[in-house]
């Protein structure tokens, strides 16, 4: 679908290498002030070109609301936001035109609709992120001013090298957006070095909710865990998605995993006076969903991002004549692609959070 969600529905729709990427943003609520400098600052985190370890595609970025919007305040009416295109380079494609690329969408697409967009990738292409950004800038906004709620995403793991010393506040100081600063050079060095060899490689990020709403979920087949991890594995380079105990719970027991309960007085994420017995575990085994519900605890979740597809080594590969070929891409690609699922993470978390709290809301 080209739509997702179920109140807040989000509706991405674009080229990559055409004239524009759109996304709509349905059912947003009225009279909230957007801040066009914290969209521009979000877009120009998942862009191509800010590092060596991206795509040296130049894309601008610069976008314009065409709808939903007044005085610089949301109307409660279809948000609609335009991204033009300003680097496409179509012809880059032409030596792939009649090929099936390993590990792409190609041979997919040629088999299930019988035509290809060998040149824009049709929703194939990264570019569509893009459209999710855009709106996950506005529903990120709304959450931490109404909630206090923050997202941060950061690269955990790039081959042996995993960041263990977490500090959130150092993402945005290093190429690779890790919260380890003693191991972000090594990551870095190791991408540079499969780069290099015209190669890339598997990474893991790890995302974290700070203040999140509390009480949310949806029963049987909407609960928050089954959003998120829906959320995650529709990013199209997400091939995996772990929830706190990650795949390890197979060495726990049901006695070791369980935790008792115990009240601290914590003031409400939401300020006013006072405090509140907040009910919670000691090491939070449960990362703030307990039977699917969400408390004030913090979320934790790891996903698994595959290589990029598109690598500059000679490969072997069949035409649409079913004839064996080798070819060699000519085209920009991403020596490693961590950095730019960063902010993707972060948009496909808040709209689901989002999402939710306009169910929860709709029901009281």
């Amino acid at each position: 679908m080209n739509t997702f969600w179920k109140i807040l529905q989000i509706t991405t729709f674009w080229e990559s290498h055409w004239v524009a990427v759109w996304v709509t943003i349905d059912w947003f609520p009225s009279n909230f002030k957007i801040n066009l400098d914290f969209i521009k600052q979000e877009l120009d985190r998942r862009k191509t070109g800010q590092s060596r370890l991206v795509s040296q595609r130049k894309e601008l970025e610069e976008f314009e609301i065409v709808s939903g919007v007044f005085d610089g305040k949301t109307t409660g009416h279809p948000i609609m936001i335009i991204i033009y295109n300003s680097n496409a380079k179509s012809k880059d494609y032409d030596n792939v035109k009649n090929l099936f690329r390993p590990n792409h969408a190609d041979l997919t697409y040629h088999q299930k609709y019988g035509i290809r967009d060998y040149k824009w990738g049709w929703r194939s292409s990264a570019r569509e992120t893009t459209s999710r950004v855009l709106a996950w800038s506005i529903a990120k906004q709304f959450l931490k001013e109404k909630f206090w709620t923050e997202i941060f995403a950061y690269t955990k793991q790039v081959g042996k090298f995993i960041a263990k010393n977490i500090d959130l506040s150092i993402i945005e100081n290093n190429a690779i957006r890790t919260a380890d600063s003693e191991i972000a050079d090594d990551m870095i060095k190791l991408i540079a070095n499969f780069a290099g060899n015209w190669d890339t490689i598997w990474g893991i990020l790890e995302c974290t909710v700070k203040n999140p709403l509390k009480n949310l979920w949806e029963p049987t087949f909407w609960k928050i865990k089954a959003r998120l991890a829906d959320a995650m594995l529709s990013i199209w380079a997400v091939q995996g998605f772990e929830y706190w105990a990650w795949f390890d719970v197979i060495n726990e027991t049901g006695n070791s995993y369980n935790e008792w309960f115990t009240t601290s007085p914590q003031c409400s994420p939401l300020g006013g006076e006072g405090v509140e017995n907040f009910i919670h575990s000691p090491n939070n085994n449960y990362w703030w969903i307990l039977w699917w519900i969400t408390t004030w605890e913090d979320i934790i979740f790891r996903i698994a991002v595959k290589p990029t597809s598109s690598i500059y080594k000679p490969q072997k590969t069949v035409d649409i004549d079913w004839n064996s070929v080798e070819f060699q891409i000519r085209w920009r690609h991403d020596p490693c692609i961590l950095p730019r699922v960063v902010p993707i993470v972060e948009s496909m978390v808040a709209l689901v959070l989002m999402d939710l709290y306009l169910i929860d809301k709709s029901k009281r």
